[in-house]
């Protein structure tokens, strides 16, 4: 019998979603159908639960939903708790769960498909919102050294200091707040956007909702060790503006999100079909379309 999911956005014509989890479907020969549903706000909760009434099995969520999503779930994955957001939900007798796989995503892509290990890395995450909230807890699990947050809107990037470090402070004047996160193998800090200035990092992710839009991200002030990897979690048929100016600046590596929203897709699949695709010939299908 086909199972029903489906994609929820507005807008949502544009979403790659159906043809990544068609492509899932065709590896392990699952009957599928998977449609995009375009919501408002106001139609948001009636539009997922009349999905689930028609026998809906999943669905995943996009802007501007993952808040309403998060609210509408019963039961929360830890992942989704931290990111107090949603963007998978699997609707069951014991009701709606609903998880957040962005993170997930990007580590995968990062770590399996880019083969750079953040194990030991120095991060800097240019942005602090949603995106960053989603996708830091996967990072920091990661085990890198030290991660800096750094925001035009300081109070931001600190918010997440205090939400994800275990021991966290905010003294009055200093450049950085800075947290000890889990076993105190990372160092989790916050501060404006020219706190990176002449520090060097291996890894640098371009988080802000400027690049999400396409347009330009902020500018910041970095190094780039001689194997590092910048990565815009936008994606785009051309190198972004900070991949361009990544380059620029000598990064040994770029890329763009492309993979991590493969990632997470794999991701939701395998929290509703208990299995995990195999990413790397959907990746080169989608890599090959742009």
């Amino acid at each position: 019998m086909t199972q029903r999911y489906a994609v929820i956005g507005n807008p949502i014509a544009q979403s790659r979603s159906p043809e990544i989890h068609a492509a899932f479907a065709r590896q392990f020969g699952h009957d599928l159908s998977y449609e995009r549903l375009l919501a408002s706000p106001e139609t948001f909760t009636e539009t997922v639960r009349g999905f689930v009434a028609a026998g809906g099995r999943g669905m995943n969520v996009t802007a501007p939903f993952k808040l309403q999503a998060y609210a509408l779930a019963d039961t929360l994955t830890e992942r989704a708790r931290a990111a107090q957001a949603v963007n998978t939900l699997r609707f069951g007798s014991d009701g709606i769960l609903g998880d957040n796989t962005d993170g997930v995503g990007l580590v995968n892509d990062i770590q399996q498909h880019l083969g750079f290990a953040l194990a030991g890395k120095r991060v800097l995450v240019i942005g602090a919102g949603g995106a960053v909230r989603g996708i830091l807890l996967p990072i920091l699990q990661a085990g890198p050294a030290r991660v800096l947050l750094i925001n035009r809107t300081v109070s931001k990037a600190q918010a997440l200091v205090h939400a994800f470090g275990e021991l966290s402070r905010v003294v009055p004047g200093e450049k950085l707040s800075r947290a000890a996160v889990g076993n105190g193998s990372a160092v989790l800090q916050a501060g404006p956007l020219d706190a990176a200035a002449g520090q060097c990092f291996d890894v640098v992710l371009q988080a802000t909702s400027a690049g999400l839009k396409g347009q330009g991200a902020p500018l910041a002030d970095f190094r780039l060790g001689a194997d590092s990897l910048a990565y815009d979690l936008a994606y785009a048929a051309e190198p972004t503006f900070f991949m361009r100016q990544a380059m620029a600046r000598g990064a040994a590596r770029v890329a763009d999100g492309l993979g991590m929203l493969v990632g997470q897709a794999a991701e939701s699949y395998r929290l509703w079909w208990g299995v995990s695709p195999d990413v790397r010939p959907v990746l080169a299908q989608l890599e090959a379309a742009r």
